[in-house]
């Protein structure tokens, strides 16, 4: 195994899209309790939404041109002839040179083709005065303009958010065939790295922070975490404690070992778990070179640097999409990125891409992006920052005031 065979980032993308497939277990789920699931199976709609043409506004139903040439100075006059009740089918017919009262949400009557709004009207006892004209569909919803019958409302693989629920409930949907939650176990190594509860640290020990943050982000993908501890720098011990684990979850990650130390034993370990194996070792990217991924019998396993700020990266950038495909998810280009003007220069090595931690501030109704210089190691330099500016491997950098794309982390 060559460290130095390097892949680009663009290269490591495409091995993930290529070798990571989704976990297809599924699970009928309530709708109550389906949120962030990952829909396993379209569904159609069986009905129109709104089901009925429907107002949008407090207002009067009328024909638009019966409205046509109103204003303040000039008003038209029609006819008030009843009003459509919430919850009631409309009961009264719209005729030329007429009105009709209804709601915001109210079914537009027979006849009615535009809702002029209660605030542009005068009621005079049953005279209504129009002080604006309106155009035919103003102010109404059509059956079906929301969801059609028959049509395709949601493709397997949709993340389903709160609007998503929003708008299967509004089909009458109760339930949703999902693939199920994923599992994946972390584990950490060195015998530097201690607990981090640890009070009193003894000279070279380093407090487990890698752990939390890897957590935080798969939580916030609702991914289930089994965390393993802490493993020596033992090939057989190490080699032990990871296998069990690998055997629980759909997912192995391994924080720490990365690199090619004498006593990094996290490329032979991944090697001994299954077939083909290892499939990226060492990406052309700063932070986070020495990061491991593979395949084995079908599970992914992640070996992330060390260095918190790089391990976190690493997992944003990389684990996150690992794990969207492998529960199903169709993957979007980049929905999580904004533009915004760099600060300063900021140089490049070519063949390299690199990331930039920054902190987004607002100058003059423009977002700038200021750089938080630091090294892979600073933890601190991820609390300071509101995103990450990626500076592409074709790049030798980016001028002050250049428009960059920032990946969010927070």
């Amino acid at each position: 195994m060559q460290f130095f065979k390097v892949k680009t980032v663009e290269e490591t993308f495409s091995l993930i899209d290529e070798k990571i497939n989704a976990i297809k277990d599924m699970e009928t789920r309530p709708l109550e309790e389906a949120l962030h699931y990952i829909l396993a199976v379209p569904v159609t709609a069986k009905e129109n939404v709104p089901g009925f043409d429907r107002s949008t506004v407090d207002g009067y139903a009328v024909k638009a041109k019966n409205t046509y040439g109103s204003s303040e100075s000039m008003p038209g006059f029609l006819t008030l002839a009843g009003e459509v009740r919430m919850g009631e089918t409309a009961d009264v017919e719209v005729r030329s040179g007429e009105a009709v009262y209804v709601p915001t949400g109210g079914m537009i009557p027979p006849g009615g083709d535009s809702v002029i709004m209660i605030e542009h009207c005068e009621d005079m006892d049953g005279l209504l005065n129009t002080y604006k004209q309106v155009a035919p569909g103003e102010n109404i919803i059509r059956a079906g303009e929301d969801i059609r019958e028959g049509e395709i409302l949601l493709c397997e693989g949709t993340l389903l958010r709160p609007q998503e629920l929003g708008a299967l409930a509004s089909l009458g949907v109760t339930t949703v065939t999902v693939f199920r939650k994923l599992k994946v176990g972390y584990l950490s190594s060195g015998d530097e790295i201690v607990p981090y509860q640890t009070e009193n640290l003894l000279a070279g020990q380093i407090r487990d922070i890698n752990y939390l943050t890897i957590l935080g982000l798969a939580s916030e993908w609702d991914i289930e975490v089994i965390y393993d501890g802490i493993v020596r720098d033992d090939f057989h011990e190490f080699q032990a404690r990871a296998s069990a684990l690998y055997n629980q979850v759909d997912c192995l990650i391994l924080s720490g070992g990365s690199s090619v130390g004498a006593k990094d034993y996290t490329t032979d370990v991944i090697q001994s778990l299954g077939t083909p194996g290892v499939f990226v070792h060492g990406i052309s990217i700063k932070p986070g070179k020495p990061t491991i991924l593979a395949l084995a019998d079908g599970k992914p396993v992640i070996g992330l640097p060390g260095h918190p700020a790089s391990a976190m990266i690493i997992f944003k950038l990389f684990g996150e999409r690992i794990l969207r495909r492998l529960k199903g998810e169709k993957i979007e280009k980049r929905p999580d990125r904004i533009f915004a003007r760099i600060s300063k220069n900021i140089p490049s090595s070519p063949g390299r891409s690199d990331y930039i931690r920054v902190r987004l501030v607002e100058k003059e109704g423009e977002w700038w992006a200021e750089p938080i210089i630091g090294k892979s190691g600073l933890i601190t330099t991820l609390v300071k920052s509101d995103g990450i500016v990626e500076i592409t491997s074709e790049k030798e950098g980016i001028s002050q005031g250049d428009y960059v794309p920032v990946m969010a982390t927070r």
